[in-house]
């Protein structure tokens, strides 16, 4: 993997490809290098015009026209609803990309701690409507981005929506290792009920992308984005484990991959290993059916399917 770049990915013709938080960053770079390998993509955005300007520079990086723009709010169940409704093919990539960081305290449409709401249950609301489309795909994959910040994450079933005291890096951190939970747990179902779907996660290390514009705390934003600045990769670089976990055929179900250097901030992408608390069944378990019925979402098969 030390000599993956996005030229080594293989040809994409055929494939359809779904990548939340397109507009910009990791997802933006994701779908150029998509794009540019002949992939159809379609970038699903949270403001439109953004959006809008997010498609024309893709389709200008890429050379390629099969790229398309459509609203998505993971903030909102009824966007998640709408957005999945408008996918109608078969789905042969999803990229559960986009994800808000440190944010001041709020909730989202449905009354959901706002980063718990958005980084964990809308993908797994938006991953759960998709399941037929990426069936129909006959050979899928989803990747779920992660964070260095998961290491110390925990999830706390008692206060999921950080009602008894807010801290914004606190619940940052169970929204990321939430994130991996949803991954090993839909990795464990799709083999349990025989399915050819691979979910894997990756994270960019320390990569200078716009996430940290959703702070609001200026002193905690321009000392943060100082050290990005002076530590961090760039997106382009930040992008490529997304890129090897979407595209690599070594891949397997269960996977992680992050940077290779110090720390797994930059560098080559490379297998790397969560914290071992990730792989802790009863609370994959727990989490999965608390987030199925705080979004209302049957996954028929995957509901009862457990690996043995």
């Amino acid at each position: 993997m030390s000599d993956f770049t996005a030229d080594s990915i293989g040809d994409q013709t055929g494939r359809r490809v779904v990548i939340t938080g397109a507009n910009s960053g990791l997802g933006l770079q994701t779908a150029v290098a998509l794009a540019r390998k002949g992939a159809h993509v379609v970038l699903a955005c949270r403001h439109e015009q953004r959006g809008r300007d997010a498609e024309q520079k893709v389709r200008s990086l890429s050379g390629s026209t099969e790229v398309k723009m459509r609203v998505l709010d993971l903030a909102s169940l009824a966007s998640v609803r709408a957005f999945a409704a408008t996918v109608v093919e078969p789905l042969h990539l999803l990229i559960n990309n986009a994800g808000i960081m440190a944010t001041p305290k709020g909730t989202t449409d449905d009354g959901f701690e706002l980063q718990f709401g958005t980084n964990h249950l809308g993908h797994f609301a938006l991953t759960g409507l998709l399941l037929p489309n990426l069936r129909d795909a006959g050979t899928a994959r989803v990747v779920t981005l992660s964070s260095l910040a998961h290491k110390r994450g925990r999830i706390d079933f008692s206060d999921l929506q950080s009602e008894r005291g807010y801290r914004r890096w606190s619940a940052y951190g169970q929204s990321k290792i939430a994130n991996l939970y949803f991954m090993v747990e839909l990795d464990r179902r799709a083999r349990a009920a025989g399915w050819d779907l691979t979910s894997v996660a990756a994270h960019p290390g320390l990569a200078n992308t716009n996430l940290t514009a959703g702070m609001k705390a200026p002193a905690v934003l321009d000392v943060f984005a100082g050290f990005l600045r002076f530590m961090g990769q760039s997106d382009a670089a930040g992008a490529l484990p997304t890129l090897y976990a979407a595209t690599a055929p070594d891949v397997s179900g269960g996977d992680h991959y992050g940077p290779s250097g110090p720390g797994e901030t930059r560098g080559a992408p490379r297998l790397v290993a969560p914290v071992p608390r990730v792989l802790d069944r009863d609370v994959a378990t727990r989490l999965w059916n608390r987030s199925a019925e705080l979004t209302g979402l049957d996954f028929g098969e995957l509901q009862q399917a457990r690996a043995s």
